[in-house]
């Protein structure tokens, strides 16, 4: 069995059941596969609403903070979030909560066909959708119902390690071979010393968790690693998502970063598009190994 298979799996058929079980007279008209990720199925409803499931019983408790928090960081962000309209209870036809949200118009990144210039002209809308979301205001309005870093993001004594063995599958598959600057970039991250939990964070933000409608930021979704954290956990995507022009745009515009958390950030920009290379190319999602190891060469050049 694949890594990636589901425990539980919700087809139109059974999305259309729990739905209507719930949330009757939806659907009136449609219900229609979205996406499939990692951890959720996702499911469009009367092309208007949009049902997230989980797909493993580990993100349970993530889907419990994203119905919990999301509804005070929605209004607080100058971008979309999925903020829960519809929750569903855990009942005889599928044993976990799930919840459904209005549709948000666009695309992966990934599918966009972003050149250099495309990603420089998403880095000041994206730095100012991540200066609210680390803000203080965001922190007094959901820190307090968050946990801090639950997966280890920040911690470089275990996320180290962690990148070293993704990087080295990467390279196994034949995807990827890493140059003698990533093993520089580790050496400096575990010498760093313990992260501060300083502000409300998605937790895992990666190309697959921006939507862009018309090259436009339309969208931040998945919000399951919601937490507090460093905001490094987040920034990776300056040095994976965006070439050089477009950091330097990314850091005017969000304001000061500190060292240690732009080396966690680089670090996480390996581990994290060193997973989705290998998934990528292990589920057949062309798009999503090509940005991925693409992510890979941006963050090491």
């Amino acid at each position: 069995m694949s890594e990636w298979a589901a425990e539980q799996q919700v087809g139109e058929e059974l999305a259309e059941t729990l739905v209507r079980e719930q949330f009757a007279p939806l659907p009136e008209r449609s219900v229609s596969l979205l996406s499939t990720g990692w951890d959720y199925v996702v499911h469009l409803v009367d092309e208007r609403w949009v049902f997230r499931f989980p797909r493993r019983e580990v993100v349970v408790p993530g889907t419990e903070r994203e119905i919990s928090a999301l509804g005070r960081i929605a209004p607080l962000l100058p971008v979309s979030v999925p903020a829960p309209t519809y929750v569903g209870q855990p009942s005889a036809a599928f044993p976990w909560p799930f919840y459904g949200a209005r549709y948000l118009p666009g695309v992966e990144s990934s599918d966009a066909r972003l050149s250099d210039d495309d990603r420089t002209r998403l880095a000041r809308p994206l730095a100012r959708a991540l200066r609210s979301l680390h803000g203080p205001e965001t922190m007094a309005a959901a820190g307090d119902m968050l946990p801090t870093d639950p997966i280890r993001r920040a911690d470089m004594s275990f996320r180290v390690p962690k990148t070293r063995e993704a990087l080295a599958a990467v390279r196994e598959l034949g995807l990827w071979e890493p140059p003698a600057v990533v093993e520089e970039i580790l050496a400096a991250a575990s010498a760093l010393p313990q992260a501060e939990s300083s502000a409300v964070c998605h937790g895992d933000l990666h190309f697959r968790q921006l939507l862009l409608d018309g090259g436009e930021l339309s969208g931040i979704i998945d919000w399951v690693d919601v937490c507090r954290s460093d905001p490094g956990v987040d920034l990776q995507l300056v040095w994976s998502f965006l070439p050089p022009e477009g950091r330097d745009a990314f850091l005017a515009e969000y304001g000061s970063v500190s060292r240690g958390s732009l080396l966690r950030a680089r670090v996480l920009a390996l581990f994290l598009n060193a997973i989705l290379a290998r998934y990528g190319h292990t589920e057949g999602l062309a798009a999503v190994e090509a940005e991925a190891l693409a992510g890979l060469a941006r963050t090491t050049s």
